[in-house]
């Protein structure tokens, strides 16, 4: 009887494997990439006493732990085993992120996982697995983006390393950052990327902003230097997404029988001229002008296309919905606000 059973669930395995056989690899392939860095990250504290271990980046691993706990009391976020070890890339990218889009609609390509969810990208460990799949759906006329990715979130299944290019980070980038992934690991709605991505800007943005003025004070540079960094994206992050507002409208008059030709030429107009505009944008701390077009490694200049804009939609689009909903009916009292959206939003 035992034999039978087991045989019929290795034949239920065998035959899934065989029906889900690209998710399976996929799986496989995640958990590998995370297995490898897993496996070679170290304590903190082998750092923290290695002599030889340069001073400002122990300062750094120390002021990660000191957000980790600001987040618990102040903030009131999850406790997490997260970033109590440390992985060092060696100066090269750890992660890669496909996103893609309808070519004449803001509409984005989506994966479903098991219990996770579905989401408008998908991640690699690996760079050929990337480019492979960014090759297929250009072959089903998609828009793609491959970006890299400078920190995840396990969501709390694992213990989320220190990555050394984090310690690169402006000291409230870097808050922002590590706050941004503890709410996933506090608050992750299935099937709602928009939704959690845009919440964990909001947490991330306010979170560090608390955090500089208790450490440093709000006459800091720190703090100075982050809310002019703020200020810079704002005015960009906006102008993007009145980009995508245009876009969504342009495409809106599109009819079945408007000629490719013509859709492209009205597309690659309007894009052109969100990406000119863009050039008035300067930040006023640094005089950094904005710049949507991007120089590939090989030189060559990149606009973007409708994945570039459907990734700001998943980010920042609900920035307002949240900063009204936090200060008009909670009076701006964020623990009062994280207790009701633990309440109305149940997290995986």
């Amino acid at each position: 009887m035992i034999k039978k059973i087991g045989l019929s669930i290795l034949i239920v395995l065998v035959v899934l494997g065989i029906w889900q056989r690209d998710l399976v690899s996929y799986g496989w392939m995640q958990g590998k990439g995370q297995l490898r860095i897993l496996w070679n990250t170290q304590p903190i504290g082998t750092l923290l006493s290695d002599p030889a271990y340069p001073d400002s980046l122990k300062q750094k691993i120390q002021l990660i732990q000191e957000i980790k706990r600001f987040t618990v009391d102040s903030l009131g976020l999850d406790k997490s085993g997260s970033y109590e070890t440390f992985y060092d890339q060696h100066g090269k990218p750890i992660l890669w992120v496909v996103t893609a889009s309808q070519p004449y609609a803001l509409v984005a390509k989506t994966w479903t996982f098991p219990l996770l969810g579905t989401f408008s990208y998908k991640g690699f460990f690996e760079k050929d697995r990337a480019d492979t799949l960014v090759a297929q759906l250009k072959r089903d006329t998609l828009d793609t983006r491959t970006g890299e990715v400078s920190a995840w979130s396990t969501l709390g299944f694992l213990n989320d390393p220190i990555l050394s290019s984090m310690l690169d980070r402006p000291v409230g980038d870097l808050a922002e950052l590590i706050i941004h992934e503890l709410t996933h690991g506090t608050l992750f709605v299935k099937d709602n990327l928009e939704y959690n991505e845009n919440l964990a800007d909001f947490v991330g943005e306010y979170g560090a902003l608390r955090f500089l003025a208790m450490k440093y004070g709000k006459t800091s540079v720190p703090y100075r230097d982050y809310l002019a960094r703020k200020d810079f994206y704002g005015r960009y992050d906006e102008h993007v997404l009145r980009g995508a507002r245009l876009l969504d409208s342009l495409y809106k008059t599109f009819k079945p029988q408007t000629p490719i030709p013509v859709k492209d030429s009205l597309k690659w107009q309007t894009i052109d001229q969100i990406v000119t505009s863009a050039d008035t944008l300067t930040d006023e701390r640094t005089g950094k002008q904005a710049r949507l077009v991007k120089k590939r490694p090989a030189g060559k200049l990149s606009r973007p296309n409708n994945a570039y804009f459907i990734g700001y939609l998943t980010y920042r689009k609900q920035q307002n919905r949240f900063r009204q909903e936090f200060e008009n009916q909670f009076g701006s009292d964020f623990n009062r606000y994280l207790t009701y959206l633990k309440k109305t939003y149940p997290s995986l």
